[in-house]
């Protein structure tokens, strides 16, 4: 049994290239309801993972919400952008396995901002009160936590490339 990894992406580029890739996510979704199982748009040359499941379109703009098995799946993300000529933003988390990060590409270029394990042995979990502490404060869930994390490290990386 997979450990599902949860996505989001947002797309962005000129509207006829939004539209296509709207299309493409939509004819991916009606696949995975009538096959019952994970798609991958069919210009896609690794078959082997990656594959989108769950997939929702949120009303309005390009963003979709998808599950893949077990990680993210960057490598097909580029693969789109770079077919319909896009940008993107990209967030994942599975926390089971310590996968927490964010990927932008833009111009040509990825960044990728994620946790390590390190991050994650910043807090601690306390099942007594089913709350995690970090930094001398309780949480009721770890997501803020994390997300205190990413954000410190995209803006320690930003302070560098700034230098």
């Amino acid at each position: 049994m997979a450990n599902w990894c949860s996505n989001s992406v947002a797309f962005e580029g000129n509207e006829t290239a939004i539209e296509q890739v709207k299309l493409e996510f939509r004819k991916m979704q009606i696949l995975e309801n009538k096959e019952n199982c994970g798609q991958l748009p069919e210009f896609v040359s690794d078959k082997k993972r990656g594959y989108f499941f769950d997939i929702l379109l949120e009303d309005g703009d390009c963003i979709f919400n998808y599950q893949t098995r077990w990680s993210p799946n960057t490598e097909i993300l580029l693969q789109i952008a770079e077919h319909y000529k896009v940008d993107f933003i990209y967030n994942y988390e599975e926390i089971g396995n310590q996968i927490y990060g964010v990927a932008v590409y833009s111009n040509n270029e990825l960044t990728e901002i994620y946790l390590e394990e390190e991050d994650f042995e910043q807090y601690d979990y306390h099942e007594e009160t089913d709350t995690y502490s970090f930094e001398e404060e309780n949480y009721e869930s770890d997501y803020e936590i994390l997300e205190i994390l990413l954000k410190r490290k995209i803006k320690k990386i930003q302070s560098q490339i700034l230098v």
